[in-house]
């Protein structure tokens, strides 16, 4: 059996759970960290609940991942995890779901391993979304999950400091509302509402048009030139003004 008869025979088993997103659809792709709990905590011992060294590694994550070779628009990290919305022109890797996981969850864990000084972990899963409003609930379920984890690690790591044990936290935090958790929070001199925004809502980055000043050697006169930044968003807005502004993006 000649290369180009093996190369076709073996290319059919690699190929055979391929899975493209049609491009009628939107799409997002979502990064979690395996086993940040114990790194960030543990390992290497960052503040708790929240540790802006911690947050910085993460946004320069997000910077990373939307400059390395696919067309994304909006950026958002909360916690441990990542959410790119793309471009619905992007086309890179023929939007072969394998590929953009395996990429996107390599970039961002050698990055962030680069950052740390350690071994991170990220996995990844396509998000294929039917229409705008799916594109919006997206993103406005993920703000709220960052404000339920956000309440629920300040009460945690209030009892732990308190020296209450792991488990005794827990259990004291299940099925308890909000505002109970406010209150618990309140009894301490903590007021939830006056926590910097990042914690409750997450940090988003987005590009931005600006122009540059530059030469042409040509016509040996000074021109300016449109060029793209990303800009960090740490006072995200809530509800149906944070929906409206990231399908902005899409416009």
């Amino acid at each position: 059996m000649n290369f180009d008869e093996l190369d076709n025979k073996m290319r059919r088993f690699e190929q055979s759970l391929d899975q493209m997103i049609w491009p009628e659809l939107y799409l997002v792709a979502r990064l979690d960290g395996r086993n940040f709990t114990k790194l960030t905590k543990e390992v290497c011992q960052f503040e708790a609940p929240f540790d802006t060294r911690f947050r910085d590694a993460m946004v320069g994550t997000v910077r990373h991942l939307m400059e390395c070779g696919f067309r994304t628009v909006y950026g958002y990290t909360e916690s441990d995890e990542i959410s790119l919305l793309f471009h619905p022109e992007d086309n890179t890797f023929g939007r072969k779901t394998r590929k953009i996981n395996s990429v996107l969850a390599g970039e961002a864990s050698a990055y962030l391993s680069l950052q740390l000084g350690l071994p991170a972990c990220f996995d990844c899963r396509v998000v294929p979304l039917p229409n705008l409003e799916c594109v919006g609930d997206y993103f406005a379920w993920r703000q709220e999950d960052a404000h339920r984890n956000s309440l629920n690690a300040h009460c945690y790591w209030m009892l732990r400091k308190k020296g209450i044990s792991p488990r005794q936290a827990t259990k004291e935090l299940e099925g308890k509302t909000i505002s109970w958790k406010n209150d618990l929070l309140f009894s301490e001199h903590i007021n939830y509402n006056d926590l910097p925004a990042w914690q409750k809502r997450g940090v988003g980055l987005y590009y931005v048009v600006y122009e540059k000043e530059g030469y042409n050697p040509i016509s040996e006169q000074k021109v300016l030139t449109a060029r793209n930044r990303i800009e960090t968003d740490m006072e995200l807005q809530v509800g149906e003004a944070y929906r409206e502004w990231v399908l902005r993006f899409l416009a």
